[in-house]
């Protein structure tokens, strides 16, 4: 960084100029018609991608008449759910949903920040960070236009935001050369992980008449499920997490007091840390081992099987339920009603067998899917050490006021 490091010694030795947002950038306030977009030009939250990916072309007109025009070196962010990181600096004209905020330079402050660099501030991970800060709501968190207005942001000269500009496309590219790289090569390896993992898992849960017994799920056990909770007795924020089908694993729909989580959970059925959670809805049979952390779960949509350990035991049912062609009713939404999950057939070996065929899978399944191995691990190094470069060059001495 020696060139950055001569031009701040030269053209400001004492900081730069910090400012909020709003003195350099507001929304856009211009309009565009529907009519005059088309996949190319349209931008919905939903083709905008996740992790600063930028966009890709639209799968769906938009629902309005009327839209925000965003114009070429605009920053475009999906505002709902800032945690995905959503953001794309435009190339072109074109109109965008209410659910993207198009940032745009002041006409009047042009001649002081350059779009590219705005751009890498919008899109440094401390930026996504304060957003999430100010978001409003938690079953779909959006930003809070006014608070990223008010985000702080250095104002260097411009031949210094030219060249850190020049410096972090210099960077990404090469980034995006090793990761493809990198990505090929490792993805080889795991690959033949995959092929291994499936020789075991279908050698390992096929049977003999002589060496294992075949239950129905309900020979073993019922279907239960968490007592329904109704919208009004959800929150926004605070307490114990609420998950729906939609967020299965994922992020929470919504929040329930503790003191009710607590008096349902000792009056109704709950899962015990070990159980395995089963979709009923959505995406069938998709599985998450209930870990015992405070949670609960939408009723019907998510049930486990509550069953006696001595004849089967979850890790070995976690793995089993992979190979049930589970049968599901219904006419638009599918579903896999409790008569059907009950009726599914499952082969139970003796119970040393279950444990020694479970550690097997776990431990091929670890080095398929574990970010801590092979290839996530490797890209997710290469991203901190991208995003901890960029921090670097973002980070500015603030001038004494």
């Amino acid at each position: 960084m020696s060139r950055i490091d001569e031009l701040i010694r030269e053209l400001c030795p004492d900081g730069v100029r910090h400012v909020a947002l709003s003195e350099v950038a507001d929304y856009s306030s211009t309009r565009v018609d529907a009519a005059d977009l088309d996949e190319t030009t349209f931008v919905g939250v939903d083709n905008l991608v996740a992790e600063k990916g930028g966009r890709v072309d639209a799968s769906y007109p938009p629902n309005t008449a009327r839209l925000t025009a965003y114009e070429a070196g605009d920053i475009l962010l999906g505002n709902i759910r800032p945690y995905l990181k959503k953001v794309w600096r435009a190339t072109n004209e074109g109109g965008c949903s209410g659910d993207v905020l198009a940032i745009r330079i002041k006409r009047e402050t042009r001649a002081e920040v350059e779009s590219e660099f705005l751009y890498y501030l919008l899109s440094s991970d401390a930026f996504f960070a304060y957003n999430m800060q100010h978001a409003k709501g938690a079953k779909m968190p959006r930003g809070n236009k006014a608070a990223i207005l008010n985000y702080r942001i250095p104002v260097p000269p411009l031949e210094v935001q030219r060249e850190i500009v020049r410096l972090l496309d210099k960077f990404t590219q090469l980034e995006a050369e090793l990761e493809a790289e990198l990505e090929a090569e490792l993805e080889a390896e795991l690959e033949a992980r995959r092929a291994q993992y499936d020789y075991y898992f279908n050698d390992l849960l096929s049977f003999g008449a002589d060496e294992a017994q075949e239950f129905t799920l309900g020979d073993i056990g019922r279907v239960a499920m968490c007592k329904r909770v109704f919208k009004s007795e959800t929150r926004d924020s605070g307490g114990v997490p609420f998950y729906k089908i939609g967020t299965f694993g994922g992020h929470p729909d919504a929040y329930i007091s503790r003191d009710l989580f607590d008096s349902y959970r000792e009056k109704f059925s709950f899962p015990s840390s070990g159980d395995v959670l089963i979709s009923a809805a959505g995406t069938i049979g998709r599985t998450v081992v209930y870990d015992g952390e405070a949670a609960y779960f939408q009723d019907s949509n998510i049930v486990w099987l509550d069953h006696d350990e001595s004849i089967v035991t979850n890790a070995y049912l976690k793995h089993w339920y992979k190979v049930i062609e589970w049968a599901t009713d219904g006419g638009t939404i599918r579903r896999l009603y409790n008569s059907n999950l009950l009726r599914a057939r499952i082969l139970v070996p003796p119970f040393a067998e279950q444990d020694r065929i479970a550690k097997m899978l776990d431990k091929f399944d670890a080095l398929v899917n574990d970010i801590n191995i092979g290839l996530p691990a490797e890209l997710a190094a290469r991203r901190k050490q991208y995003e901890h470069y960029r921090d670097r060059l973002l980070a500015f001495k603030e001038l004494a006021s």
